[in-house]
């Protein structure tokens, strides 16, 4: 890596600070507590049930978030699965049945990248360092999310709009490939963000089936999301600075 950027500087090619991860970047700080700034914003209006708070603060959520990913190198598959939960968060702020589905399929596009960046970037690889197999400890998590998965449909099937049953049941099963992924492939981290994600659509879910939600069940859903969202993130981002971090090794004592 120094010998390429030494190269690269020779030929006046360095590269963008928005390609490599930089951590001492004040770029990256400065986005991340944005980014903070707008959770605690959205969440405050919220709890104090300020609509016009919410409806400014929640689109910001995302795209920030996605800006303070690509200060740390973040691949592409990362911004394509914040920018489709952007995407879904813009359209859920109508309540429009037509909102909904399309809220959904932009969330489920982005399930999808997220499975795809984990199926392709699960471990970190470097010269000489082969692809590590999912940690064994993870191994049982499979039929644990597998019933999760079935008893959740199950249970809210019968109550749930007969348009939206295939749907959210369709949505659930990329969401519970997300959570499960995230735990094998990128570790606890991600692992804990992939479970909270569960979480918080499975409140949106309870509310369209009309079942009993928690007092003030969209802090609880916003809650949930924004901090499964930058716990993948961060699971990502720490993986690629500990697959960095090997190469540089492997590089360091390679003749």
């Amino acid at each position: 890596l120094a010998e390429g950027g030494q190269e690269d500087a020779r030929r006046g090619t360095a590269r963008s600070p928005l390609s490599v991860p930089r951590p001492g970047n004040p770029l990256s700080a400065i986005l991340l507590a944005a980014f903070g700034l707008a959770a605690l914003a959205d969440l405050g209006s919220l709890a104090v049930g300020f609509t016009p708070g919410h409806t400014v603060a929640k689109p910001l959520l995302m795209p920030l978030l996605a800006a303070y990913a690509g200060t740390r190198g973040a691949p592409r598959l990362l911004f394509a699965a914040l920018l489709s939960g952007w995407g879904g968060d813009v359209l859920l702020l109508s309540h429009a049945d037509p909102a909904f589905l399309a809220g959904m399929a932009s969330f489920a596009a982005g399930h999808v990248c997220y499975i795809a960046l984990f199926l392709r970037h699960g471990t970190p690889r470097a010269r000489g360092v082969p692809w590590r197999r999912p940690r064994a400890r993870a191994r049982p998590l499979a039929p644990a999310y597998a019933v999760a998965l079935v008893t959740t449909v199950a249970l809210l099937w019968p109550d749930l709009p007969a348009d939206l049953r295939v749907p959210v049941a369709g949505y659930s099963t990329l969401l519970t490939a997300t959570a499960y992924t995230a735990a094998t492939r990128r570790g606890p981290v991600a692992g804990l963000g992939g479970a909270l994600f569960m979480l918080s659509d499975t409140l949106i879910a309870t509310g369209v089936a009309d079942r009993p939600q928690p007092p003030r069940p969209d802090l609880w859903i916003m809650l949930t999301y924004v901090t499964a969202q930058f716990l993948l993130v961060r699971g990502v981002l720490g993986r690629r600075s500990a697959s960095a971090a090997a190469y540089r090794e492997v590089r360091s004592t390679t003749p």
